[in-house]
């Protein structure tokens, strides 16, 4: 690895060289769904590649004959002359054609228990669902909130929303109140539809509190006017408070209606869901995408990227449906292709460590798709656990949320993926709506933490200041030059924010705000998002790229990197780091970190640059982290700059901080 110098006119340094490489197994290219010759294909003419994937891929009530209008610039509109239905797409297809028997779900609780669910099984429960909602008034075009646990009945759900054409706004379980009022709020949806509770790290957690505090919150006026119904699913078991007339229990709504329902036909450019993004400041951005063009790249991309087999492969992504993740790769994607999969309920270390592993092998899973913070909390725990299950069945393994550290990329190759899967690294967003950035297996050589390669149809470059394309071997601001099936139509009733948001910072070209590099060979590293850029003397240095090198010593599970002010440098780094398991008793008996301090400044000035040392090493037990396993490395710049710590409230566990904050002062997690 080695460090590179700049003039200083690019907006991020690019430090670090990768020089691992994985060519395709021969065996797995030559029954591969993805070919070489797509790339040229598609960039040779877009338009009707994706009219291509569009008419192949998805059955349409009303064939299309337009296929892009980009007239409406930054609004695009996809196939919008067609009609067809999401539900029909993801379930009734598939009974039609005689695959009525197989699996589409097989679900694990947390506690145990278990459901396997058939496409026939989907399709009466969502013909019921849906016959449910429009007993309760629901329409063509209206909004539902659903807050519910990851349970079948939250797929169920969704897909009965779309059966009827009403639009879905699902909010993360997780989200306390507030955040689910404002959602319900700005969506103006007529229902929620919540569970009991779920279970959580082996106890039963409560959600109909949460919503009964939303729909009726202390100050009236914040109270939600266009809410007509709350329909809830008895999960837990427990006690829940109730309002006649407003609320109504799913299971019995559902044994009262009927199992037989007609999909409703919308435009393909009719909204299927909006989705919030996270952070609770503020107004929240309502991402909304609509039904043609979204099931086109959600179905081509779970094909190709993933090299599904229906009826053959066992998929399993670990995301909840709360995260556009678990909308494009649990619920669409994989249901349009006629996906078996699993879904759990709980968490990776409930009731032991091994539980996914235990999972894998049960089921033999064969595609896992994961983030690579639950990857490297696996190095933590260490290679002995999933070293007790057999994960031969596995055969692609995909990484999703955030770049992903070259060592962590190794480790899931030859640890859960027994050195000989494909790691399929992929960049996109809530915005994007499906994958943008990935090798292709058996196609692509890998390069362990690069995503690489635009997928076929997909125009992205690493740009400059004056959005210029950076020569090899230099970083930029990732951007999209081109429309693509999937993207976001909006931010729900704020087209002006929408526009300043995504397409001000350069002309024409699509910015959300992440930082990337181009390697010698023009393949695409991502470099997190440019707000978590550092300048230090002049330097702007990514945090992503000291993490990796951090997590590339042998004795580091996990690390986040934050600037602080720094009188001499303007900035300095300051680091954050977790130990692997057998290191941490090691470090007990040196005293307090001291030399683990010095040993990984060390390293980082050896794999980057003298630049690149972290002023500061804290060795902690936990890193803050949101349910969906995002590091809130605000809340560690408020530690690193002394400041009172801000927000915690999304937080999967807001007593990491007092643990991180009171650890900082320690003099042997400082520097020399």
């Amino acid at each position: 690895m080695t460090s590179h110098d700049t003039d200083g006119s690019t907006p991020l340094e690019n430090l670090m060289t990768e020089d691992r490489r994985f060519p395709p197994d021969p065996d797995f290219a030559a029954q591969a769904n993805a070919h070489p010759e797509i790339y040229a294909w598609a960039s040779a003419d877009p338009e009707g590649f994706w009219a291509e994937q569009a008419r192949e891929r998805l059955a349409w009530t009303t064939p299309f004959t337009e296929v892009l209008d980009w007239s409406g610039a930054p609004v695009a509109r996809w196939f919008a002359d067609g009609r067809l239905n999401a539900c029909h797409n993801a379930v009734d297809r598939h009974v039609e054609a005689g695959h009525g028997d197989r699996t589409a779900l097989v679900f694990e609780g947390e506690p145990g228990d278990t459901r396997t669910i058939t496409y026939a099984d989907l399709q009466r429960e969502t013909s019921r669902a849906a016959n449910a909602l429009t007993e309760l008034g629901v329409r063509t075009g209206d909004r539902v909130a659903i807050y519910l646990p990851m349970i079948p009945e939250a797929v169920v759900a969704m897909l009965a929303c779309a059966r009827i054409g009403a639009v879905h706004s699902v909010v993360f379980g997780g989200f306390s109140a507030e955040a689910l009022r404002s959602r319900v709020v700005d969506a103006e949806a007529v229902a929620v539809i919540t569970a009991d509770g779920g279970y959580r790290r082996g106890s039963a957690s409560a959600l109909k509190p949460a919503v009964d505090e939303a729909l009726a919150p202390e100050d009236p006026s914040e109270a939600p006017t266009t809410v007509r119904h709350v329909l809830v699913v008895r999960r837990t078991g427990q006690d829940v408070a109730w309002t006649e007339g407003r609320d109504v229990w799913w299971h019995d709504a559902l044994e009262a209606a009927s199992d037989e329902h007609e999909p409703v036909a919308v435009e393909a450019e009719h909204p299927l869901f909006i989705l919030y993004t996270s952070g609770t400041t503020g107004k929240p951005k309502g991402i909304f995408h609509t039904t043609g063009g979204y099931l086109t790249q959600a179905a081509f991309t779970h094909d190709v990227v993933f090299d599904h087999k229906p009826g053959q492969d066992v998929y399993w992504c670990t995301a909840d449906v709360g995260w556009v993740t678990g909308h494009s790769y649990v619920v669409y994607g994989p249901l349009v292709n006629g996906a078996t999969q699993v879904i759990y309920e709980g968490t990776p270390d409930t009731p032991h460590k091994g539980r996914w592993w235990e999972i894998v092998q049960k089921h033999r899973v064969s595609i896992l798709y994961t983030a690579p913070t639950a990857i490297r909390t696996c190095m933590k725990w260490g290679e002995d656990i999933p070293g007790q299950y057999d994960l031969s069945s596995l055969r692609v393994l995909g990484s999703v949320g955030e770049p992903i550290n070259p060592e962590a990329w190794t480790w899931y190759r030859r640890v859960i993926g027994g050195d000989r899967t494909p790691v399929v690294d992929t960049w996109w967003q809530t915005e994007t709506g499906t994958i943008m950035i990935s090798p292709l297996p058996g196609v692509t050589t890998a390069k362990p933490g690069s995503a690489q390669t635009p997928l076929p149809g997909i125009s992205a470059e690493v740009v400059d200041e004056e959005a210029n394309p950076v020569p090899n071997g230099s970083g930029g601001y990732l951007v999209l030059t081109r429309p693509w099936p999937s993207m976001l139509r909006g931010i729900w009733g704020d087209h002006q924010r929408f526009v300043d948001t995504y397409w001000s910072r350069f002309r024409g070209l699509y910015f959300a705000g992440d930082g990337a590099k181009k390697d010698d060979d023009g393949d695409i590293w991502l470099l997190g998002r440019v707000d978590d850029v550092m300048n230090v003397s002049g330097h702007r240095l990514s945090t992503t790229e000291i993490e990796s090198a951090l997590v590339s010593h042998p004795m580091v599970a996990e690390a986040a990197v934050v600037g602080a002010s720094d009188p001499t440098t303007g900035q300095a780094v300051v680091a954050f780091v977790i130990l692997r398991s057998d290191y941490v008793d090691r470090v007990d008996e040196v005293g307090e970190g001291a030399d683990v301090a010095a040993t990984l400044r060390a390293h980082v000035a050896k794999e980057i640059g003298p630049i690149a040392k972290p002023r500061t090493i804290l060795v902690v037990n936990e890193l803050p982290k949101t349910r969906s396993g995002k590091i809130m490395r605000r809340l560690l710049r408020d530690v690193a700059e002394h400041r009172p710590v801000g927000d915690v409230t999304t937080l999967a566990d807001s007593s990491v901080m007092d643990l991180i904050s009171a650890g900082l002062d320690k003099p042997a997690s400082a520097g020399d």
